[in-house]
């Protein structure tokens, strides 16, 4: 399930590195009660969509865009709850319009999605932690891995599943992202999913990648 947010326009300064303030509106949306903060992220969300850049930040004349989907309905109808209550995120924007997608009903083999925010792909290499860029060997494997583990975790049969990065795009790319004054090397190309289509509606749910929870790696 998705809901997709509309706000109003912005009436102060939205920086480039706002990603923190939306995940905090996301939790405060989801109340107190609130099982999913530090565990494995059962959801994901877009980026804010429909701003033009500044010298010092992002300006939405027009209001931003953006979504929210989830495997759990549930935290779903929370966070729409908590809008309803307190419909403000930051910079003065403030939520006008949701909007409620059921999730679709793929038919399986496969599917290829665009993202809708930068893919985090993460290996170890003993003591360090590797970023996997979009054209490293190893990025298929680590994505798919990190997917049956969500889709274990919640119940899902894993078998068959593989995701990689459609090598054909010639428009891909890698953006540095710094969360919280960690730098992250992720990545902006469409994903390839082969998988029945229970296994691939989870995905377009959840997004793919690490920390799908702090707006990486969901997919349109």
């Amino acid at each position: 399930m998705r809901i997709y947010l509309k706000t109003c326009a912005n009436k102060e300064g939205v920086s480039f590195g706002h990603t923190p303030q939306l995940v905090g509106t996301i939790h405060k949306w989801i109340g107190e009660q609130n099982d999913y903060h530090g565990s494995t992220s059962m959801y994901s969300f877009s980026w804010l969509q429909g701003g033009r850049k500044g010298n010092e930040g992002l300006c939405f004349p027009k209001g931003a865009s953006f979504f929210i989907s989830a495997f759990d309905e549930i935290l779903l109808k929370k966070i729409i709850q908590g809008i309803i209550e307190e419909p403000s995120l930051f910079a003065g924007m403030v939520v006008q319009e949701i909007r409620i997608q059921q999730t679709p009903c793929f038919s399986g083999g496969s599917e290829c999605f665009n993202v809708a925010s930068p893919v985090l792909v993460k290996v170890k290499e003993g003591e360090r932690v590797k970023h996997c860029l979009y054209d490293d060997p190893e990025s298929s494997e680590a994505l798919t891995q990190s997917m049956v583990r969500k889709l274990e975790l919640a119940g899902i049969d894993s078998a068959g599943l593989s995701i990689a990065f459609d090598q054909d795009y010639r428009s891909a790319h890698t953006k540095l992202i710094n969360y919280k004054g960690v730098k992250n090397r992720a990545n902006v190309c469409p994903v390839l999913v082969k998988g029945s289509n229970e296994q691939i509606a989870f995905i377009w749910n959840v997004g793919i990648g690490h920390s799908t929870g702090i707006g990486f790696g969901a997919l349109n």
